[in-house]
């Protein structure tokens, strides 16, 4: 009897621990992750994240995929996904590859001196957040481009911590339901446009006008705060780049961006910037509180890496005109490194000065011999970007740059459409470039035909090209009112410095991780082959989908080209990511091959958490 009672006792506990098991496995994959790990959803059935995960890509051994999920074999062509997770509102702003409790969660062991926790650290596959972003509480329809850069909804971001700790600088400003933006900023509290005006009349250029006649496009505005410096550029067709950390002053960036003005999540910490060589004309620093003597003057090299023949550093501070000992310090080091890097004073005034890049290889040439910082390694790429860490070296010029005493730049606008110098680093003619527009101008003019019943001339601001190539998309679009980030594959042709050639902007990526910047920021996605580019590495489909949701705005627009299979894959998520179907077309003429490619115009719905839990009811 004893004997029997153990084994069925035993029984009864494996039947237990099975249950155990089982139950615990449910609760895995009910509160598993995408982006990061916690408890993340409001509501969802267990089949449908079941089916999810089930359908991505498997990456064997080698690296390759298991099966293709595009294809006849993918799984059931009737199959829908009814309902994706939905994260609760504690989420309503993650970044996943820049979230802070990941980076406390998992330990890592980080340099806050060198801001390696301001840096991407994305979370491991099983770390992933499987959930779609809610919008906060009474989301509104972004306030249009242009009364977009001095207003915003405060529902939409309601952080005012900004507008109390900057109160005397004028960044903004709490107003009811708005927030809005004077154009100070920490050192120009009387606006942007007039201290604009002032650098500009500082180096001298017609009318105060810093595009100094276009040559002035392409500019990189370092701890940009709610980037007022790179709005009020815009009228001047001058095309900034601003970017900051998701530092103590938090949302600066995520407030830039529903202005409608061009912004990216980055930091000058121990990996290069995702910007290519010679990139920008202007560089500005404005009390950006950074130290540019650290390392050897690494983070001033990096800058200088980015700034093309002749460009300008443009930097207000307080050891611009120094007063007390320490400030007296830091100014005689700087100088000392600048003057070793070969930049000049072009302008010294107040607390502003200005330094200029040589047009050559001629003063780091006759530099005396052991002089720091050195010149980089002949095999050192200065425009491979990602991941690869800084180095405390001067970037010479190429020798077609030397030759050409400058960057051989047209002046905007016509550089959009002239062939930059660098086209020939990817052996590509005058010739193919001018076809290569030629198609993306016929194909925008398709997209915004099929768009047209649901675009007005304002809709849509903040673009995003996931796959630029040469840039010809955004250049097609150089008649609207609107900006595009180019986005170039990290493992393809590094054609970002083309882009940048032409006057236009973007960085690099990878699509298997998530994007820097905070969820509903762009109004538009183009994704051009994306997705069949992504099966070839072994990615996710199902994570950049939910990746996708989270970078557009409710109502927003996305716009997919490429192969038959991806298109119908996508439509099965349709109804999971409260996105419906606009159009719907063959790219081509005649085009039946299973390789030939079509356009999906798709339009994100206003949605809450709260309605996506009672259709689940």
């Amino acid at each position: 009897m004893r004997g029997r009672s153990d084994g069925g006792q035993n029984r009864h506990l494996v039947t237990s621990l099975c249950v155990m098991v089982v139950f615990l496995g449910l609760l895995f994959l009910y509160y598993g992750s995408f982006f990061g790990p916690g408890k993340q959803h409001n509501g969802t059935t267990l089949e449908s994240v079941s089916k999810l995960r089930s359908f991505g890509w498997g990456n064997d051994n080698d690296g390759g995929n298991s099966e293709s999920i595009f294809g006849q074999e993918g799984g059931d062509d009737n199959f829908v996904l009814k309902s994706f997770p939905v994260c609760d509102n504690r989420h309503s702003e993650l970044i996943p590859c820049l979230d802070r409790n990941l980076i406390y969660q998992t330990r890592l062991k980080l340099d806050l001196n060198l801001m390696e926790h301001y840096e991407r650290h994305c979370p491991q596959p099983e770390r992933r957040y499987n959930c779609l972003i809610p919008p906060p509480p009474g989301y509104k329809i972004p306030i249009k481009w242009p009364k977009s850069r001095d207003e915003v909804w405060k529902v939409n971001i309601p952080h005012t911590h900004l507008a109390h700790e900057k109160s005397d600088q004028n960044w903004m400003v709490d107003v009811g339901e708005k927030i809005k933006f004077p154009g100070g900023g920490t050192h120009f509290h009387y606006g942007a446009h007039k201290y604009i005006a002032s650098i500009a009349n500082m180096l001298n250029f017609p009318n105060n006008n810093l595009n100094n006649e276009g040559r002035i496009r392409t500019v990189l505005d370092v701890g940009c705060g709610v980037a007022s410096f790179g709005g009020y550029l815009l009228s001047s067709d001058i095309m900034a780049m601003s970017f900051a950390p998701n530092d103590v002053h938090q949302n600066q960036i995520q407030f830039a961006l529903e202005r409608g003005i061009p912004a990216y999540l980055g930091v000058l910490g121990t990996k290069r910037l995702p910007y290519p060589s010679r990139s920008f004309e202007l560089a500005h620093c404005s009390r950006c509180r950074i130290d540019w003597l650290q390392r050897d003057g690494i983070l001033l090299l990096e800058l200088d890496r980015l700034l093309r023949p002749g460009g300008y550093f443009a930097y207000s501070s307080p050891e611009a005109y120094a007063q007390d000992e320490e400030d007296l310090r830091i100014w005689r080091e700087m100088s000392a490194l600048v003057e070793r890097m070969c930049w000049k004073i072009a302008a010294k005034q107040n607390q502003t000065v200005i330094w200029v890049k040589p047009l050559t290889n001629d003063c780091y040439m006759n530099r005396e011999p052991g002089t720091r910082p050195p010149l980089c390694r002949t095999d050192d790429d200065p425009d491979a970007v990602w991941g690869v860490r800084m180095e405390a070296c001067i970037t010479p010029y190429s020798k077609q740059m030397h030759r050409a005493r400058g960057s051989g730049l047209a002046p905007w606008p016509a550089r959009l459409t002239a062939p930059p110098p660098r086209l020939a680093d990817f052996d590509y003619t005058s010739e193919m470039f001018a076809k290569e527009m030629e198609i993306w101008r016929r194909r925008v003019d398709n997209y915004w035909s099929l768009l047209s019943l649901k675009i007005k001339p304002n809709s849509v601001r903040n673009l995003m090209d996931m796959k630029a190539n040469m840039g010809s998309f955004a250049a097609a679009l150089k008649d609207k009112d609107v900006w595009v980030m180019n986005v170039v594959p990290e493992d393809g042709p590094n054609t970002l410095k083309i882009i940048y050639d032409r006057g236009l902007i973007g960085t690099v990526h990878d699509w298997c991780q998530a994007f820097s910047t905070y969820p509903r920021t762009y109004d538009l996605l183009h994704a051009w082959t994306v997705f069949s580019d992504l099966e070839k590495k072994g990615c996710s489909a199902e994570d950049v989908l939910i990746e996708m949701d989270r970078l557009v705005r409710p109502t927003g627009f996305i716009i997919v080209r490429d192969k038959h299979p991806v298109v119908k894959f996508i439509e099965r998520y349709l109804t999971a990511l409260h996105w419906e179907s606009v159009a719907m077309a063959d790219a081509e003429a005649n085009s039946d091959s299973e390789d030939a490619e079509m356009v999906l115009v798709i339009q994100k719905k206003m949605w809450s958490a709260d309605e996506s839990l009672k259709a689940l009811a």
